[in-house]
């Protein structure tokens, strides 16, 4: 009877044994297919930065993930047809549900993957759909578009200058930035890991996107910098200390956000003093108060110089 005992118990071993061999050798072959081209690391603590090429080879937005025992929480979600990709890269990170989705702006390439992820970031342990976070201008924005489905609007927007909660073991602070880009847009302050996910208010080497249809302003663009720069502390000769995760591109620390804002401020004056002095747009665009910026910040997917300028100038003359 032991004997049979013993046999029985080696031959459920085994046949464990196995079926762990096959589940890995499954996630090992599938995953590389679908998070192809994924680039995921972390920024510190236990904030990451994802980013998924898009077909083509187009800059894509980042993803900001925070993980932990409580769930997945994202800072904007990509376009739609990124998040097989997107949540399969996740999946590395974490098994956990995607409970908290936060939206920077209303742009197309930072929530257009709401409702996707919304449902593929469901696991058995999910309490209904994720809370999807973003400034009412954002919802109010979004009233009779037809091209986003209503399932990807934000379902908890608030209207207050900021909104917190507390997941994962750290405070998380939502601050709306008022006419910047547009007049929906957010920075998220994750307190712990000290990471800041900037969405298109910063974006190294790209000049900043003002939509003046949506409510956006250069003033607002520099007074939104600044803010960035009052919550960050840089560490050891100005390096390091908070990190910045910009809407596009590598991750940055203040001293890349004081260079930036600098950029803005010192064309803004330019073309200021270019208005002052009664010249028209068309003078001033021929004036090219960018020019020794060009190089760094006119590149691909950057507004280009031509309507930047013209985007501080009708700010300007608002």
């Amino acid at each position: 009877m032991r004997n049979l005992r013993v046999g029985a118990e080696k031959t459920a071993a085994a046949c464990a044994i196995v079926a762990a061999s096959i589940a890995l050798a499954a996630a090992q072959q599938n995953r590389p297919a679908s998070a192809e081209g994924a680039s995921l690391r972390l920024v510190q603590g236990k904030v990451s930065i994802l980013s998924v090429p898009a077909t083509g080879g187009a800059d894509p937005a980042n993803v900001t993930v925070q993980t932990g025992a409580d769930g997945v929480v994202l800072v904007d979600t990509q376009s739609a047809d990124m998040a097989p990709r997107v949540i399969a890269a996740i999946r590395s990170l974490s098994p956990e549900p995607v409970r908290w989705i936060i939206d920077t702006s209303g742009r197309p390439d930072h929530m257009g993957g709401n409702d996707a992820l919304a449902r593929l970031g469901a696991t058995p342990a999910s309490l209904g759909r994720p809370r999807i976070v973003a400034h009412e201008n954002v919802t109010h924005r979004l009233v009779g578009v037809t091209s986003v489905s209503r399932d990807a609007w934000p379902n908890d927007d608030f209207f207050t200058p900021d909104k917190d909660f507390f997941f994962n073991g750290e405070a998380i602070i939502v601050t709306h930035m008022p006419a910047a880009t547009t007049d929906g847009d957010s920075i998220v302050f994750f307190r712990r890991s000290d990471v800041i996910s900037a969405g298109d208010v910063f974006v190294p080497g790209r000049y900043p996107a003002i939509d003046l249809a949506a409510g956006g302003s250069v003033q607002g663009e520099i007074n939104a910098l600044n803010t960035i720069l009052h919550v960050a502390v840089p560490a050891k000769y100005q390096e390091g200390g908070t990190y910045i995760v910009p809407g596009h591109g590598r991750v940055c620390d203040e001293a890349d956000v004081v260079e930036y804002r600098e950029m803005v401020t010192v064309i803004r004056d330019r073309v200021l003093d270019l208005i002052k002095k009664g010249s028209t747009l068309e003078q001033v665009k021929a004036a090219r108060p960018t020019r020794d910026y060009d190089p760094e910040y006119s590149r691909a997917g950057s507004p280009t110089p031509e309507a930047f300028v013209e985007a501080v100038y009708r700010s300007l003359k608002k």
